[in-house]
């Protein structure tokens, strides 16, 4: 029986090594595993051009859109949220359409011009009508835009890097009850989804 405790120590010496080295290579394989997510994630962003919506919930398409005073997050940092309408004594309603600039650029939530920025019928960056989202044209009611120009004059300079703008939309429906579609289409240098909100007013 070898009773040298030199060699005991050498052995136990070794074998923290092998453990501390072990445990080396396993945080390093848990980091290169972390950050191989991380830029298979943004390649992946990268291909689509960071303007798919990503958030729980409805989707924000056409076909599942998001209600009053959800928001519309956008990979690249932009959100957009519409608020719930509220109705004033004259039978119009007011919401917002609220644009969070989260992105690192300057962007232009109603393009670079009035002339084109806003609709009633679309396609423009903001697009507030009446009907439901899938609706093409409806007939047996309407909404008039009270505020349209003002709203296209507010929407149109940049917002740049981090900054908040909120603009108000009002609106006076021919009767009680109309489904009003909003559609947020921020235009971008690649490509952006079109954000849809639907609302009730009356």
């Amino acid at each position: 029986m070898d009773m040298n405790p030199a060699s005991a120590q050498s052995e136990a010496a070794s074998s923290t090594r092998w453990l501390s080295g072990c445990a080396i290579a396993l945080i390093i394989l848990t980091a290169l595993v972390a950050f191989g997510a991380y830029a298979l994630e943004n390649i992946e962003k990268g291909l689509d051009g960071y303007g798919q919506m990503e958030q729980e919930g409805p989707s924000g398409s056409v076909a599942d859109p998001l209600g009053p005073g959800e928001t519309a997050r956008y990979e690249d940092g932009l959100k957009v949220t519409v608020s719930q309408p509220v109705a004033k004594a004259n039978g119009s309603y007011v919401f917002l359409v609220t644009y969070d600039n989260g992105t690192d650029t300057e962007v232009f939530p109603g393009g670079r011009s009035l002339e084109g920025s806003v609709s009633g019928i679309g396609p423009a960056p903001l697009v507030v009508r009446a009907g439901r989202s899938l609706d093409d044209y409806v007939t047996d009611y309407d909404l008039t835009w009270l505020n349209r120009d003002t709203s296209a004059a507010e929407l149109v300079p940049p917002l740049a890097e981090g900054e908040k703008r909120t603009i108000p939309v009002r609106i006076k429906p021919t009767r009680a009850g109309v489904p009003v579609t909003v559609e947020v289409a921020v235009p971008d240098a690649s490509y952006r989804e079109t954000a849809y909100f639907q609302l009730t007013v009356g």
